[in-house]
């Protein structure tokens, strides 16, 4: 394995997902969403490739979701970055089973252009800016705007962190904890992502600088990671009341209680990486 192969995986990856993201057909989401997984769990095995050799890997992407104009035309630019992104597999083990999973991707997106309603427009990038059955006034509709933009960066950055400390670390307890992170920020980048593609504003995270996740004091990350989530508490709490809709307050209430989970993995790693 390579860096060159990590860096159009990772593309694979969010090409995937955030196809997943834009595409109404809920059934067409979820099994595009688990092959996101997978493409994620290929990321993680070539980057452990990469560490085993002492070989350095980055985050550095070239992502262009373009603007598809509807399902199909989606689902055929995916196959494409797939069929691309196999060329640069090496001959190994990992390859194998990466090419296998690629290519069961493809037989499924030529199946799922197919379905009925592969004509459907796709209406993710179009700025509409509103929610199916939810009547926002402008200051909610801009706080919950400005509230997907900063956290659904946060999330796809706390996933890329925490999956290059994972990898970095020899701790067993460590690795876990990272994984319970890691699973959490998912699950939030798939809230808010869907989200984003409901209301026509759904676009790409920024790129990650290196010095973002590669940590030099782990303790003082973890606690200003802390704070962070403190802060992402205050941030859900402020949103649900301002939205003033019952089903968009209870989600982000739901949202905060979790973050108050997250700040306890990250005391508890703290005592694992800074013990009194």
């Amino acid at each position: 394995m390579t860096p060159d192969v990590f860096k159009h995986k990772h593309a694979l990856w969010l090409n995937i997902l955030f196809t997943s993201f834009m595409l109404e057909d809920d059934a067409v989401k979820s099994e595009l969403y688990d092959h996101a997984q997978i493409a994620f769990r290929h990321m993680r095995w070539i980057a452990r490739a990469l560490a085993e050799k002492g070989t350095a890997y980055t985050y550095d992407r070239d992502v262009d979701l373009g603007q598809p104009a509807n399902n199909s035309e989606a689902l055929q630019a995916l196959i494409g970055t797939v069929k691309a992104t196999m060329a640069f597999y090496p001959d190994s083990a990992l390859s194998a089973r990466m090419i296998t999973d690629d290519e069961y991707l493809i037989a499924r997106l030529e199946a799922l252009r197919c379905r009925p309603g592969a004509d459907a427009p796709v209406t993710a990038f179009d700025r509409h800016r509103t929610l199916p059955g939810k009547s926002l006034d402008q200051p909610q509709t801009d706080a919950l705007t400005l509230f997907l933009f900063e956290e659904s960066y946060k999330e796809y950055e706390l996933i890329l962190i925490y999956a290059y400390m994972q990898n970095e670390s020899g701790n067993l307890l460590e690795r876990d904890i990272y994984q319970d992170l890691i699973d959490e920020s998912q699950f939030h980048l798939k809230s808010f992502g869907n989200m984003m593609a409901q209301m026509g504003i759904l676009a790409l995270p920024r790129p990650l600088d290196e010095r973002t996740y590669k940590i030099n004091d782990l303790d003082a990350f973890i606690r200003n990671g802390i704070a962070e989530e403190e802060n992402a508490k205050e941030q859900c709490r402020s949103l649900a009341e301002a939205v003033r809709d019952e089903e968009l307050s209870a989600f982000f209430d739901f949202i905060n209680f979790q973050e108050s989970y997250h700040i306890e993995l990250m005391k508890k790693l703290l005592a694992q990486v800074s013990p009194k």
